[in-house]
């Protein structure tokens, strides 16, 4: 191994190391606050990547019509409570204005030139049909189950990543993918070149982590969500609605991985069940982190991403076998240093 392979492993590396710092966090985000491991997570990496290459194939991906029928099912619910319980007459027109909402998708995605749209477009359009199903999956697999215990709501989890992945082969096929890159121009580091695609995913990654850190901080929801991370109970007490911070937890996992499956698609071909390893390599960086710390979880999915890349150099047969290895030692550390056991059920 010279400099320059070196710096290309890195450079890799840092790429997956990227995403899986988001995965890692989404991850983190959703545990917190809901308690729940969310397996499926990888699923909408696979979505937004694959329904992204839909588009520009010219073809209207077939998600839209899981997005209706999701959105059916919900409003029936809806419905359901309104007759049952006398709602308030608003919560007819939420049930209309998502109605309205898939019948504009669906007009759209039918009517537009889908391969001859701005790529700006076709990105904007993947993420109107992907992160709508994140707070809808929370209302109607979760939601009812929210004070079940915590191994009810995993196995909720691995059922529904289960039927998510049988999903994906109905509704993509068993064909792999790959989008577009976003710029085909490369820059050079001395004796390197770096690819413009591998930029714009570092600098996507950090856009956004920093976008969360932003809103978390500094606004009211972002707030909210903290509350609710820290101390559940507290938080309801202080009328912050569970309901609420469960559905935009799911709402932004649902964003953080279609837009990572975006970012990643022009740079390797994406299955219909690719998206559980992705999301495995991020649960790795979120163990690191103990489920807890955001900075170590963020951290430990770039080790994540630079020991996959090195692996794949010294010993490629073992690259997985490797990565997923690393999740022993942090829990025998923790195990070790753990002086008490916290039963919450």
């Amino acid at each position: 191994m010279n400099v320059q392979i070196a710096t290309l492993l890195g450079q890799d590396g840092l790429t997956n190391g990227a995403i899986y710092a988001l995965l890692a966090l989404s991850i983190l985000l959703v545990f917190t606050v809901t308690r729940i491991l969310l397996i499926p997570l990888g699923e909408f990496v696979t979505f937004g990547a694959l329904t992204m290459a839909a588009m520009q194939m010219g073809k209207a991906p077939n998600i839209e019509w899981l997005l209706l029928g999701l959105v059916l099912i919900d409003c029936t619910l809806d419905l359901y409570q309104y007759l049952k319980h006398r709602a308030e007459p608003k919560k007819l027109k939420v049930i209309a204005l998502k109605l309205s909402y898939v019948a504009i998708m669906i007009g759209l995605l039918n009517q537009l030139p889908l391969s001859e749209i701005p790529m700006a477009l076709q990105v904007v359009l993947t993420l109107c049909l992907i992160v709508p199903i994140g707070p809808i999956m929370y209302r109607l697999f979760f939601q009812p189950l929210a004070e079940a215990p915590a191994l009810v709501l995993l196995i909720v989890s691995i059922a529904l990543h289960v039927s998510m992945v049988g999903i994906g082969l109905l509704l993509f096929g068993p064909e792999g993918a790959r989008t577009e890159p976003f710029s085909d121009s490369n820059f050079r580091l001395g004796s390197v070149m770096l690819k413009s695609q591998t930029l714009w995913v570092i600098l996507v990654s950090i856009v956004l982590i920093v976008t969360l850190f932003i809103a978390f901080e500094r606004t009211l929801y972002g707030k909210a969500l903290r509350a609710t991370a820290v101390n559940r109970m507290g938080a309801r007490l202080q009328g912050i609605s569970p309901i609420f911070a469960g559905k935009a937890t799911f709402a932004l996992a649902a964003f953080i991985g279609s837009a990572s499956g975006i970012l990643i698609a022009p740079i390797t071909t994406l299955y219909y069940d690719s998206g559980f390893i992705i999301s495995l390599k991020g649960f790795v960086g979120a163990i690191i982190g103990g489920l807890v710390s955001y900075p170590l979880a963020a951290f430990g999915a770039i080790a994540v991403g630079m020991i996959e890349a090195f692996s794949m150099f010294w010993a490629s047969n073992y690259k997985e076998i490797i990565v997923f290895t690393l999740i022993i030692p942090f829990l025998i550390w923790r195990s070790m240093n753990s002086h008490s056991v916290e039963d919450e059920e």
